[in-house]
């Protein structure tokens, strides 16, 4: 069994990206309300504070705070994704592998995750998150994405509505 190395802080803050295994696919943004329950429970067992969220039709980001002292955002990440996968009906398409280790065929084994470092990281790693429906070209506006936290992010003032409406260049991210 592989031994990642992971930069754990307690109560830190983390951003990610979980994929889909089948890339092209729209399961995310049809089944978004099995999404949404599957973060709703694990949120009620494992308490975090959303910082800035967007799905994606075939994969998302995320950005998290732990609670002080916690440093487990990897078996919230595995909470979500297997609650997701049991509220749908099994009809994916699945490998030798898979089948014998009683998988299912929905997302990608691994995630990726990164450790939020400074305010500019935080800033930058949140602009990455909202820019995303667009930089995809699926919509000409942030705003018009339904499935982002960039629309609490505008009421709560962090934003302008008419920011990145299609005439901004996209934010980098570093590395």
């Amino acid at each position: 069994m592989a031994n990642y190395r992971r930069w754990r802080v307690p109560g830190g803050t983390y951003f990610f990206t979980v994929t889909l295994l089948e890339r092209g696919s729209g399961l995310l943004v049809e089944q978004i309300e099995a999404l949404r329950e599957a973060v709703r429970r694990t949120r009620a067992e494992r308490p975090f504070h959303i910082d800035g969220w967007v799905v994606l039709p075939d994969h998302l980001h995320c950005m998290i705070t732990l609670p002080p002292g916690d440093d487990d955002f990897a078996n919230r990440i595995k909470a979500i994704k297997i609650r997701f996968v049991r509220a749908l009906p099994a009809t994916e398409r699945r490998n030798t592998a898979r089948v014998r280790k009683g998988e299912r065929g929905v997302w990608q084994r691994r995630f990726w995750e990164h450790v939020i470092r400074s305010e500019a990281d935080y800033a930058a790693h949140l602009d990455y998150i909202h820019i995303n429906p667009f930089k995809h070209g699926l919509v000409m506006r942030v705003a018009d994405w339904p499935f982002s936290t960039f629309h609490r992010a505008v009421a709560e003032g962090l934003y302008p509505e008419d920011w990145a409406g299609g005439t901004l260049p996209l934010p980098e991210v570093p590395e």
